[in-house]
């Protein structure tokens, strides 16, 4: 059994522990959309608090979703596990028409437009993990030649390490300072 709206609802079944939510109601509570979903209370607010989902609100202020919101939870839960920051799913929800629910050809679409920032990020990490190995089996932690303290540093590469801007732009100014003038 479970609660609806105050009451307990007999006709409400469970497939494989989750709550089942007949075709005749359009719209949820917090709660039947968290146990539907998996997601928490708290993360539903903070969803809908970022602009993710949407409720209205009854008379005794209590919020309402609509069946969509499943779909959409669902949605930014698997953009979630894939690292996609909660602004750019933001960004691709409100790219949907309202009130629709997001389908495999959205998520394809999306996907692919993602595709190339996670194969970035895996290429950081696989990076990442290759040199620390090194880093950590060596020690040094060198500015001059350690990978993660100083990526992808070709100036360091080709002058060495150490603050060289500022000892070169000294000199430079040394140099073209007049004895008898102040240069500072």
């Amino acid at each position: 059994m479970v609660a609806l709206g105050g009451r307990v609802n007999a006709s409400l079944g469970r497939v494989r522990g989750v709550p089942q939510i007949p075709e005749k109601i359009h719209e949820l509570t917090v709660g039947q959309l968290a146990a539907r979903s998996g997601a928490a209370v708290s993360a539903l607010h903070f969803y809908e608090s970022k602009g993710l989902i949407s409720s209205r609100r009854t008379t005794g202020n209590q919020r309402r979703y609509s069946r969509d919101a499943l779909r959409r939870v669902a949605f930014v839960r698997a953009a979630q596990r894939v690292g996609i920051p909660l602004a750019t799913i933001r960004e691709a929800l409100a790219e949907l028409p309202e009130e629709r629910t997001p389908t495999r050809e959205d998520w394809a679409r999306l996907s692919e437009a993602w595709r190339s920032e996670l194969d970035e990020r895996i290429k950081q990490l696989n990076r990442l993990r290759d040199h620390l190995t090194d880093c950590i089996g060596c020690g040094c932690l060198s500015l001059e030649s350690c990978v993660l303290s100083n990526p992808d540093d070709v100036f360091g590469a080709r002058q060495g390490a150490g603050s060289r801007l500022l000892v070169e732009k000294r000199r430079e100014r040394e140099e073209r300072c007049v004895p008898e003038e102040r240069c500072g």
